[in-house]
C-alpha cells in the first residue's frame, strides 16, 4: 500500500514541477511550487522523518512561498512590461540546461548505494539535529538568514517606483 502511495506522490511532484517550469504565469508557477513541496513533504512523511516534513511545510511553502508571492505582487510583472529575449539567449539557456542534465546524470550514475542507518543512537533526532546545526555550522546558517534579509531588501528595493 506504501509502495502506491510513493508513486502517486512522486508522479504529483514530477507534473507540478514541470508544471511550474512551463507555466507562463509567475502565479501559477509558484502556485505549482507550492503543490511540489506539499508532494515532496508527503515523502518525507512515508521515510517516518515526520519533523522533515513539518519543517519542509511550514519554512518551504509557508514561509519562503509567501515571500515569492508578495515579491511577484509587488513587482507587478505583465506582458507589457516583459522584454523579449533574444534567440541567443534562449539557445543559451538550453544549451546550459543540457550541460546541467547531462552533470547531474553523470553524478546519478557514479553515486554509490546508499544504507538505512540504524537510528537508535538517536541521529536523526531533533536534539543531535539542533546540536549539530548551532555548534558545527552555525556560521553557514547564519549566513543564509543574512542572505535571505538581503534579498528582501532587494526586492523592496527593485519594486519601488520611481
Amino acid at each position: 500500500m506504501l509502495e502506491y502511495v510513493f508513486y502517486i506522490l512522486a508522479a504529483i511532484s514530477i507534473v507540478c514541477a514541470l508544471m511550474m517550469v512551463v507555466s507562463k504565469n509567475p502565479i501559477h508557477s509558484v502556485l505549482f511550487l507550492i503543490a511540489t513541496f506539499f508532494s515532496i513533504a508527503g515523502h518525507f512523511v512515508i521515510l517516518n522523518a515526520h519533523f522533515l516534513a513539518i519543517v519542509q511545510i511550514i519554512v518551504y511553502t509557508g514561509a519562503i512561498m509567501v515571500l515569492f508571492l508578495y515579491v511577484i505582487m509587488l513587482l507587478n510583472l505583465n506582458k507589457s512590461t516583459e522584454s523579449s529575449k533574444p534567440t541567443l539567449v534562449k539557445i543559451a539557456a538550453v544549451v546550459s540546461a543540457g550541460l546541467l542534465f547531462l552533470v547531474m546524470l553523470a553524478s546519478f550514475k557514479e553515486s554509490v548505494d546508499l544504507k538505512i542507518v540504524d537510528t537508535a543512537d538517536g541521529l536523526g533526532s531533533v536534539k543531535n539535529l539542533g546540536k549539530v546545526l548551532f555548534s558545527e555550522y552555525l556560521l553557514p546558517f547564519e549566513a543564509s538568514s543574512v542572505l535571505f534579509l538581503s534579498a528582501m531588501a532587494g526586492s523592496v528595493l527593485l519594486a519601488k517606483k520611481k
